[in-house]
Order: C-alpha cells, then structure tokens, then sequence
C-alpha cells in the first residue's frame, strides 16, 4: 500500500519574516521539499523572499510557476500541472510545505491548489497552518482597531464596480479593500463623496522592508501602485487612533 507525504499550506505572514509563527516554522524545517508560488519562470517570488531569512534550513525548494489568468481552459490545464508535479514528490513520500503569503484560507493561492489536489489526488493528505493576514496586520501598523465592540468589518476585493465599493463602505463600520491599485482614482473619488477621505489609509506590501505607507490617500488620485497595495476604510477615526 502506498503511503502519501502531506501537502501543508503554510501562511507565512504580509511580509515580515519575523511573522512567521513557531508552528510555520517548524513546518518549513521539517518539510521534505517547501514549494512556492512565482508568477513567471526567473521571476523573484515574494513569498519566497519572506522566508529567505530561513532558507538554511529548508532541505529542497521547489519554485511553482502559476497562471496569471482568468482564462478557465488555462487556468484548470495549468493548476492539474502544478498538481501533478506535487504528485511527484508526495508519491514518494515526501511532506510539501507550500508556502503563501498571509493566510492560506484567505485570497491564497493555496485555496487553489487544494481543490486541485481534492479533485485528482483525494487520497493525499492536506492540512493548513493558519498566518498573519496583511488585512490584520494594516490596522497594526496603522494602529486603528479594525473592529471593536459589535463593529460590522468586510474584506473586499476591490473592482470596478463603484456602486458595490460605494455600498461597501457606507453598510460597514470598517473595510479593507485587497488589489486595489487598479481602481484606487475611482475609490478616492468615492471616499471623497462620502467625506471619508480622512477615514482612509493605504499600504503596500505592508510589514515587509518594501513597506511604503499613506495617510493622506488624496494624493494617491493618480498614483500607480504595485499589486500587492491596500486600503483600510475605518468610519469616525478619530484622534486616538490616528
């Protein structure tokens, strides 16, 4: 009888390798191979560099290249590849940590790989370590509380759909918009009719050493940022907490 090595998502935090948890790095020292996401081959991986401080203990890497697509024919072709070549190593008995940065249950790609793997592998054992997730760690870095009391949040990818993001905003006590470089003139103008606009903050790449952080987001009308970029909408800041 064959028996399968693991495949463990690991949330490996926003950025900064010191928020990386005892149990995720425990579970890259004692993984057989640590996979993890790159957009293209000979790309840098992001959430390889947050680990990069670690790398002496990781026995074997394994660098994935994943679909930057929305094609369905090509993103299920691509994801049964990836599977596939995971299927190499747990075959042989070898534990996977497939690293990704914040939570691997919350906008991971992780969540992809594991209804892959469901899907042609059901007999590998899956399993996830839950991380720091940047949408907790803007609220810190800012210091405002991202709930409190019987606060209502959301966490929202942000579109080009000004009528759901303007209804986001005005049904939550506090938001944060993930992928929002793409809309962010459209979300200032939104926030500006709302008379919001001191109400909001940005990061991108928050916590890491690229952090770069704004408090006035009026001046990012026309800014063009990088994709790993967020807003946090918190309704009556006030002093205390700015």
């Amino acid at each position: 009888m064959t028996t399968y090595g693991k495949v463990t998502g690991v949330g490996i935090g926003p950025g900064d390798p010191e928020l990386l948890t005892i149990k995720a790095f425990r579970a890259i020292k004692e993984a057989d191979v640590v996979a993890y996401p790159k957009k293209k081959r000979g790309a840098n991986s992001y959430a390889y560099e947050i680990i990069s401080p670690y790398k002496e203990v990781i026995k074997e890497e394994l660098p994935l290249v994943f679909p930057m697509t929305k094609e369905k024919d090509v993103l299920e072709r691509e994801w049964k590849r990836i599977a596939d070549e995971l299927f190499l190593h747990v075959k042989e008995g070898k534990n996977i940590a497939f690293v990704t940065e914040g939570d691997p249950m919350l906008y991971s790609t992780f969540i992809h790989l594991l209804k892959t793997m469901r899907r042609f592998y059901p007999k590998v054992p899956l399993s996830s370590i839950p991380g720091v997730s940047s949408t907790t760690a803007v609220a810190s870095t800012f210091l405002i509380p991202f709930a409190d009391g019987d606060e209502e949040v959301a966490v929202i990818p942000a579109t080009e759909n000004r009528e759901k993001m303007k209804e986001a905003i005005e049904t939550h006590d506090s938001i944060v918009f993930i992928k929002v470089a793409k809309v962010l003139p459209m979300m200032v103008e939104i926030l500006e009719e709302l008379n919001l606009l001191s109400s909001a903050v940005v990061a991108t790449k928050v916590t890491s050493e690229q952090e770069i952080l704004w408090r006035d987001v009026e001046e990012l009308r026309y800014a063009e940022l990088e994709y790993l970029t967020l807003m946090m909408v918190r309704k009556e800041r006030n002093e205390v907490f700015v």
